[in-house]
């Protein structure tokens, strides 16, 4: 190896440490000045925007703000890139993919999950509560998306918390030995088997809260955008890049 090689090496790691020392100035700086205001804000990451000057900050519950590099100023709203007639919400796109992230380390077998017989050629995650009217609706159509190659991924989210008769009902759904048969029964409307066992269902519905879910069903795409609300099979299709 040459003197010059090695004088190159020696530089790039001075250099990388030196960037990783500032990173960390910059995180401590921001996060001593928003724990000044409420010292219970967790900062999870702090990163440079395309913005010179301003910070990503990434608070805990998926939360986005920029700051400047003192946390002196705060801005708080998207961060839109405008390339002529296009308009990037840049925000929004690292929200999603926090959240992509965080669905796709979720293990599956603690979700209720309805999957196509032939080939799968995308998947929806919902968050869901037994006793929604468009919840029901929306699993009626179940076996169309199915057939259409869609997988749907249940995950709980009882709208009334642990106190509301949807939660024990969804418990039961959970510990059932046919989630799936359990599932469209609390659907219909059915009494389910107060079955007990350790399950996720509380879980699920913190991750739902801590995803942004105010009401159900709550759609997410594999790329972590969420989609409010009940939505035809057709247009899921449409939206997922599915040919019938």
């Amino acid at each position: 190896m040459t003197l010059f090689r090695k004088s190159l090496i020696g530089l790039t790691l001075v250099l990388g440490s030196s960037m990783a020392a500032a990173g960390q100035d910059v995180k401590a700086k921001i996060t001593a000045n928003l724990q000044a205001l409420d010292k219970n804000v967790k900062v999870e990451k702090v990163e440079e925007s395309p913005v010179k000057g301003v910070y990503a900050v990434t608070l805990a519950g998926n939360q986005i703000i920029y700051s400047n590099v003192d946390g002196n100023y705060i801005f708080r709203g998207d961060l839109l890139k405008l390339d002529g007639k296009k308009v990037t919400n840049l925000t929004a796109k690292e929200r999603n993919k926090e959240v992509a992230k965080l669905l796709k380390d979720f293990p599956d077998e603690k979700m209720v999950v309805f999957s196509p017989k032939g080939k799968k050629k995308a998947h929806i995650t919902v968050f869901t509560d037994v006793d929604c009217g468009f919840c029901r609706k929306l699993h009626k159509e179940v076996p169309q998306l199915n057939e259409m190659g869609i997988e749907v991924r249940y995950m709980a989210f009882p709208r009334g918390g642990e106190q509301s008769p949807a939660f024990a009902t969804m418990q039961s759904v959970w510990c059932s030995k046919d989630r799936q048969q359990a599932m469209t029964k609390a659907k219909n409307g059915e009494k389910i088997t107060a079955d007990k066992c350790d399950n996720p269902v509380l879980e699920e519905f913190k991750l739902g809260v801590q995803l942004g879910v105010n009401g159900t069903p709550a759609l997410f795409l594999a790329d972590g955008t969420m989609i409010p609300g009940y939505r035809p099979a057709d247009q899921l299709a449409k939206l997922l890049g599915v040919n019938k």
